[in-house]
């Protein structure tokens, strides 16, 4: 369901083989199954099986012995079978929505109206109209019972927006790092201690086929910047218009002291 178009026809295309070149040799196995098999030679049975797994039938070959009969049965329910199968997933690669959320590289760590904040910078790279648009941020990390036993346990980090009305360009989240917040008082140092993450989820309505679309994203204490913030790429344009610099989405700078 998620590789490529190629791959999905290329793996498609090598199981059918596989397919018929498995039944061609079960056909070699009897005694002239096939009629009108050039020679009974293993390529006439392999295009026999090809005519029979596909339930084509040009009628030039036919099973002519009980063995051929039982061989060509089991294919062409094989060939429903997957006819069956192919039609599904081709279907549901079709209708699946797919969402094209863009997630910056890093997450960062710096001062924000006056609060030390976790900030991560997402984009919406269709550019159609998200509708009730939510995030859910997660950190997981690795602790010690009092027994001392290691659990991984998961706190939810609130957002200080976690929904959006129409997400259709860029939306910046944020995590105050207050007293009540899990990531109070860790350091650098401890988050790679405890193997830290941080898991984003964001989901909501696509307007055009309304669909509901989820996306995720998870980021490791290695792609957490500390003291630093997001380059800024917003500008206006000298007709006043709004312009986001999306070559820059991705860029953080040094926060000043």
């Amino acid at each position: 369901m998620a590789v490529h178009w190629p791959v999905f026809f290329g793996s498609a295309a090598t199981l059918f083989v596989a397919l018929n070149a498995f039944f061609a040799f079960l056909y070699w196995l009897g005694h002239e199954p096939i009629a009108n098999a050039e020679g009974n030679g293993p390529l006439a049975y392999f295009y026999f099986s090809i005519e029979t797994l596909a339930t084509v039938g040009y009628g030039d070959m036919h099973p002519q012995t009980d063995y051929g009969h039982l061989i060509a049965t089991m294919e062409i329910f094989t060939g429903m079978s997957f006819l069956a199968v192919m039609t599904g997933l081709i279907f549901a690669r079709f209708s699946r929505p797919r969402a094209r959320f863009v997630f910056a590289n890093t997450a960062v760590i710096a001062r924000h109206e006056g609060h030390k904040t976790l900030m991560i910078r997402t984009a919406n790279a269709r550019h159609n109209t998200i509708s009730r648009a939510s995030a859910r941020l997660w950190l997981i990390r690795a602790e010690h019972t009092k027994e001392r036993d290691q659990i991984r346990r998961f706190y939810e980090l609130k957002l200080d927006r976690s929904e959006h009305p129409m997400f259709v360009l860029s939306w910046m989240l944020f995590h105050v790092i207050d007293k009540e917040s899990p990531l109070n008082g860790a350091t650098p140092a401890d988050l790679e201690e405890s193997d830290a993450l941080l898991v984003l989820n964001i989901g909501g309505i696509d307007d055009s086929s309304a669909q509901q679309l989820y996306a995720r994203h998870v980021y490791s204490w290695r792609d957490i910047r500390w003291q630093h913030r997001y380059k800024d790429m917003t500008s206006v344009s000298p007709q006043g218009r709004f312009l986001l610099d999306y070559t820059k989405f991705h860029e953080v700078v040094a926060e000043e002291e």
